[in-house]
């Protein structure tokens, strides 16, 4: 059974970093996709950054470009948002998902992150 669970999220000030975990496990395929997400309150959930397991390919939402950095480290099935010069609009609940080679997407429970003085 697939499973995907992130932590990381909490309070920091504008301008501070944090660092986003998302671990999977279950997963039989050689070839997928970890893609971060996030809702804020009242908005729909938008795309953040994805990262491909098998080629290491990366994408940003133009938002997060040149501030977010995603990264992988397949010894402990974990992918990482790191996130620096954070902005109270990047305030949201922040989701992974596993997108498999089978067409199925299985997403984690989300973590919160806070940007406010």
């Amino acid at each position: 059974q697939v499973q995907v669970a992130e932590s990381g999220g909490g309070l920091v000030q504008p301008g501070g970093s944090l660092r986003l975990s998302c671990v999977t496990s279950g997963i039989k395929f050689d070839n997928y996709v970890i893609g971060w997400f996030r809702q804020a309150p009242g908005k729909e959930r938008e795309g953040v950054s994805c990262i491909g397991i098998n080629d290491g390919s990366e994408r940003y939402a133009d938002s997060v470009k040149g501030r977010f950095t995603i990264a992988r480290d397949d010894a402990k099935s974990t992918v990482y948002l790191q996130m620096n010069s954070l902005k109270p609009e990047d305030t949201a609940v922040y989701y992974c998902c596993a997108d498999l080679a089978d067409g199925k997407t299985y997403w984690g429970k989300g973590t919160l992150v806070t940007v406010s003085a």
